[in-house]
C-alpha cells in the first residue's frame, strides 16, 4: 500500500442510548501519524445501517438539540415498517438518509480543516447495537 491512502478503524461503545460521539480528536491524532503534514482529505465513514456522520457544536446543547430533533423526526414509536429490535428501531434504520454515514474534510498541513466550533461526531440512535465501528481513510 502506497503512503497516498492510509486508513484506520475506530472501535467504540456508544452504550443502550442515543448518543452523539465527539471524534474530533481521534481524527486529529490519526492525521498526526498518517498524513505527515501533508494536504489531502480524511474520509470518516461509519459501516453500519443505523449510524452517521455530523459535523456539528458539541458541548453547548446543539449534540443534545440534533437528538431532540431526530426524535421530533423519527419518532421511536411503532409507524416502521422495519419492525425487528426494540421499538421504534425502524427509524434507526431511516437515520443515515438525514445523518449521512460518511463525511469528507479537508486536510492542511496534517491538520484537519474545521471551523472555530466544527467538531466530528458519530450519531447513534440504535440502543440495540451498543459497538461501532468508524474508518478514518487520509488521501493525500
Amino acid at each position: 500500500m502506497t503512503d497516498a491512502l492510509r486508513t484506520h478503524v475506530l472501535h467504540l461503545t456508544t452504550g443502550s442510548s442515543e448518543t452523539v460521539t465527539d471524534l474530533t480528536g481521534e481524527c486529529a491524532s490519526f492525521l498526526r501519524d498518517a498524513a505527515g503534514g501533508r494536504d489531502g482529505l480524511l474520509n470518516i465513514f461509519v459501516p453500519h445501517a443505523t449510524a452517521g456522520i455530523a459535523i456539528l457544536e458539541t458541548g453547548a446543547g446543539s449534540d443534545d438539540d440534533l437528538l431532540a430533533a431526530l426524535g421530533d423526526l423519527l419518532p421511536a414509536d411503532d409507524r416502521w415498517r422495519h419492525r425487528h429490535g426494540s421499538p421504534g428501531h425502524g427509524r434507526d434504520h431511516v437515520l443515515p438518509a438525514l445523518v449521512p454515514p460518511h463525511a469528507t474534510l479537508p486536510v492542511i498541513g496534517g491538520r484537519l480543516e474545521l471551523g472555530t466550533w466544527q467538531s466530528v461526531c458519530l450519531v447513534d440512535t440504535n440502543r440495540d447495537n451498543p459497538h461501532r465501528g468508524v474508518r478514518l481513510s487520509f488521501l493525500g
